[in-house]
């Protein structure tokens, strides 16, 4: 089924100082324009160098909202409310669209009009935006609980979500009181409508850092991450047969953390940083202390990384897959 009119999709951008970032992103959104698709793109900009900015949003025919309020909530709330599409987009400032964006959705949204919102597939990419991994999710549950899948470990990247402009009143805006995890937040807001759906479609490609490189940014989103998941998992406490069941979905929630220090010890120790090793070693204990212990006891990469970093034992060889188990 086609896409018989001009269809405007306000796109929210977010930017805090990366206009050769903002600038890839604004191009991958004006490539997808055709006769039956126009953007109106509205990038929201808390950074300090809004002359820099400016020049790059102008040069994409997008509006430039300078926003006073610091976080990535803040800048994205100041681009929905001067929306005047009928469909809400999004896209970080780092990341960019694929040509296969954008029009699977709007095929769905015209095809199901309860819908309220749509979300695609994501592809990681090195810096350099080359693929490393395969689509995901990969699957989605049978039963469409989608709420549930975002609870259970799934985090929606939101440059692969559309939403009709209704869910500006219907859901509100984003969190800014949080300064992470404010778009998995708003997601989990929408999803609980019961009107979201999932596109099997490559929607985005998500810029990663190179590993070990972002402890402080680590760090500072855990606590977000769990209050979170708190916020909307205690109200649906039901959809989870028994505690042990929600508390692997909590766990599930919090993997990513884990496995990042985890790598980051080994690795580290592979290039001789001991202190760096003992860091990441303590931080991976503080997210999960007992897988932390069992792994520390028990032949791992993990294991082998902290005994050196101590003194106790020779210098790993390059970097494996510290948290397996």
């Amino acid at each position: 089924m086609g896409v018989s009119r001009t269809r405007v999709v306000s796109v929210v951008v977010p930017t805090r100082d990366r206009p050769r970032f903002l600038d890839q992103a604004l191009a991958s959104i004006r490539a997808l324009e055709g006769p039956d698709l126009t953007f109106e793109i509205l990038v929201g900009d808390n950074g300090s160098n809004h002359d820099a900015t400016g020049t790059v949003a102008q040069a994409h025919g997008a509006r430039h909202l300078i926003v006073t309020t610091a976080g990535a909530g803040a800048a994205r709330n100041a681009a929905m409310r001067a929306a005047t599409g009928e469909f809400l987009a999004f896209l970080d400032d780092d990341d960019v669209w694929t040509e296969q964006h954008v029009r699977p959705h709007l095929q769905l949204f015209d095809r199901r009009s309860e819908v309220e919102a749509v979300f695609g597939q994501v592809v990681m990419a090195d810096p350099d935006l080359r693929p490393i991994a395969p689509p995901i999710p990969d699957d989605v549950r049978p039963d469409g609980d989608h709420l549930k899948m975002m609870l259970d470990g799934y985090f929606p990247q939101i440059g692969a979500t559309m939403a009709r402009i209704g869910v500006r009143d219907a859901y509100g805006y984003f969190d800014e009181t949080l300064l992470a995890d404010q778009d998995w937040d708003w997601q989990l807001r929408v999803a609980g409508g019961g009107r979201m759906e999932h596109v099997a479609v490559p929607c985005v490609l998500f810029r990663q850092r190179p590993s070990g490189s972002y402890d402080a940014l680590v760090l500072s989103r855990i606590p977000y991450t769990r209050k979170v998941f708190m916020r909307h998992a205690m109200p649906v406490w039901r959809k989870w047969r028994s505690p042990k069941e929600w508390l692997h979905s909590y766990f599930a929630t919090l993997l990513g953390f884990y496995t990042y220090f985890a790598d980051a010890a080994v690795e580290r120790a592979a290039k001789g940083d001991a202190k760096g090793a003992r860091f990441a070693v303590r931080h991976a204990l503080l997210v999960f202390p007992f897988r932390g212990a069992r792994q520390l006891v028990t032949p791992t990469p993990l294991r082998a990384a902290f005994l050196w970093s101590i003194g106790l034992g020779a210098r790993p060889p390059a970097a494996e897959d510290a948290a397996l188990d």
